[in-house]
């Protein structure tokens, strides 16, 4: 309960980024980033929904990937393009526990979907003769399922823990949009026990996905240099190349915002790091797979043939 002098904050001003000198390039900017977002990951859902070469493992998880960037991305850029207009941007304390809780979600089923396809990449090199034993489209389907659930479960645990606190007085928060750190820092509960939490779940949905992830190419790596010929060589890493450059933009991002120390006086440096997580690696993944990926450049190809064929 909050005291007799304060009040419950039902409503939170996000204050964005304060360059109102600037809010008409910024938005064009932030707008033209998400269109772009939006066309090329629906583009790779499409073709690998569409296209009969692309239906398989290694694409059936970059189209959920695909889904999982759209859905982070637009759950925080048009706020932050009414944010940027209008120069704050107000909603309710329920709205923006919900766009936590969409936002954090997805971004941690990524984690999960990336680790899938590294564990992929891994049968495909590493246990060729048992690949479509060991990966087929149920046990696919599967491991997409259970990163939606497990992230679900975990997430919705901490916000309801959020939810039981006390948020009393100030309701300003130094962002573009509700992240978990800026909102729990407006309560006025004893956080720590949270904090804790926050750190284990860390730890099970970042570090492992990470840890599994090195482990997958350190086997990739060593299984590549046993190959005899060099285009052996060159042809076994070609196929997990665009993955490969895919985690080094995810966790490199999640690295440079989550652990790589700030200035604590500066308090809108994280608000700038998170721009690299909202739109930057939704971005690239698209650019990634479309530039180094042959068989996504062949059903490019195809997709405007029939284009082409239809008008």
């Amino acid at each position: 309960m909050c005291d007799a002098n304060q009040t419950q904050v039902t409503q939170v001003c996000l204050l964005g980024f304060g360059l109102h000198k600037f809010k008409a390039l910024l938005f064009i900017a932030f707008l033209l980033t998400y269109l772009m977002v939006l066309s090329g990951n629906l583009l790779i859902i499409i073709l690998v929904t569409s296209v009969d070469h692309l239906k398989i493992p290694m694409f059936f998880f970059l189209k959920h990937l695909a889904m999982a960037d759209v859905l982070v991305t637009t759950t925080v850029v048009p706020v932050m393009l009414n944010i940027i207009i209008i120069g704050e941007g107000r909603m309710s304390f329920a709205a923006c526990i919900t766009q936590l809780y969409c936002f954090t979600i997805c971004g941690s089923v990524q984690c999960f979907l990336i680790a899938s396809m590294s564990y992929d990449r891994y049968l495909a090199i590493c246990v060729p003769l048992r690949y479509t034993l060991l990966m087929n489209p149920h046990i696919c389907l599967q491991l997409v399922l259970g990163s939606w659930v497990i992230c679900n479960v975990l997430i919705s645990s901490e916000i309801i823990v959020v939810c039981q606190f006390n948020f009393c007085g100030l309701n300003y928060i130094d962002h573009f949009f509700c992240d978990f750190g800026p909102v729990v820092e407006l309560s006025t509960s004893d956080t720590s026990n949270l904090m804790v939490q926050d750190f284990i779940l860390s730890i099970f949905m970042i570090s492992f996905p990470f840890i599994f992830i090195i482990t997958t190419y350190v086997c990739i790596s060593f299984t590549i240099l046993k190959i005899s010929s060099a285009f052996g060589r060159r042809k076994a890493f070609s196929t997990c190349s665009s993955h490969l450059a895919t985690v080094c933009t995810y966790f490199g991002t999640l690295i440079t915002i989550y652990i790589v120390p700030s200035n604590y006086n500066t308090v809108s440096t994280n608000k700038y790091r998170s721009l690299l997580y909202i739109v930057v690696t939704p971005l690239m993944n698209p650019i990634i797979y479309s530039l180094k990926n042959r068989e996504m450049k062949r059903a490019l190809v195809k997709l405007f043939r029939n284009i082409r064929a239809v008008s």
